[in-house]
């Protein structure tokens, strides 16, 4: 009676990129953030009309805002279109990182449909790694963006009132808010079917966010039930923290408040798509 031939070999086991990936050290993570941030760099390189969005949208919006609606909101501040400027450039600093971090839903989802993430599973590294170096490549898309709104801002005619510290403090307040708002969107991208998915949805939750809050315009002559959820809305939260800082006025409170937003927001929405990625790799 013949055997078992035994090859000497184990059985066949999970992609090893999946296996080692709980031994990948921080030294190690850090440099596939590196290696994979440059690759997104360079993709933009090669694709220069993905940064129209972010040279051209700042400008789009303060003349509307500034020219359409200045002089109307800024009587109602008790000023003129200088008055509103002044209000309004802190306000779109909070709606700028909302914007992007749409694009990075859907790059995220178009990496998978061109079959981009197929070659990361064969590699030796954290799946998180993938998503971090997307949300840090997008933030310097958005510090891009900032910087054009505020010269914008300054060519019209904005104060700042407060100190170039302060200003600082608010485009870092605004970029860790917006950091936080892109892992809800890189979770987006993972769910949904399509890129025209991802904006769609993207729409919907940026359209009543945006407009029902205190960026654009004052709260004290809405509605009731739309100050009730202005005063819960973070983008309230963030645009008066950053009005706050630019141009004087409580700054305490809502930076706290917008400081706990993007904590609670991450630690709910970064496990989720970290996870839903490796299920989805």
């Amino acid at each position: 009676m013949q055997q078992p031939v035994t090859t000497g070999q184990a059985p066949s086991a999970a992609p090893r990129a999946l296996v080692g990936e709980g031994r990948i050290g921080l030294r190690a993570n850090l440099r596939h953030i590196g290696a994979l941030m440059r690759r997104n760099v360079l993709q933009i390189k090669k694709d220069p009309e993905s940064m129209f969005d972010v040279l051209l949208m700042p400008i789009v919006f303060i003349l509307l805002f500034v020219y359409v609606f200045g002089g109307s909101i800024g009587a109602s501040l008790g000023g003129d279109r200088q008055t509103y400027i002044n209000y309004v450039v802190p306000g779109m600093m909070a709606m700028l990182g909302m914007n992007i971090a749409t694009a990075v839903g859907t790059g995220v989802n178009e990496d998978f449909r061109k079959g981009v993430m197929d070659r990361f599973r064969t590699m030796p590294i954290a799946r998180s790694s993938v998503l971090v170096a997307k949300i840090v490549v997008e933030l310097g898309r958005m510090a891009v963006a900032t910087a054009i709104l505020l010269g914008m801002g300054f060519l019209l005619g904005m104060e700042l009132k407060t100190s170039v510290l302060g200003l600082l403090a608010a485009v870092g307040l605004s970029m860790v808010f917006g950091a936080a708002i892109m892992w809800i969107f890189i979770l987006l991208g993972l769910s949904l079917k399509s890129a025209q998915a991802v904006q769609g949805m993207g729409f919907l939750v940026l359209m009543p966010l945006q407009f029902g809050s205190s960026i654009f315009a004052p709260t004290a002559t809405m509605p009731g039930w739309l100050q009730a959820f202005t005063d819960y809305n973070p983008l309230s939260n963030l645009a008066d923290a950053a009005r706050g800082l630019m141009i004087g006025g409580p700054v305490a409170h809502a930076t706290w408040l917008t400081l706990g937003w993007a904590v609670a927001i991450t630690v709910v929405a970064a496990p989720l798509a970290v996870s839903k990625f490796r299920k989805k790799s």
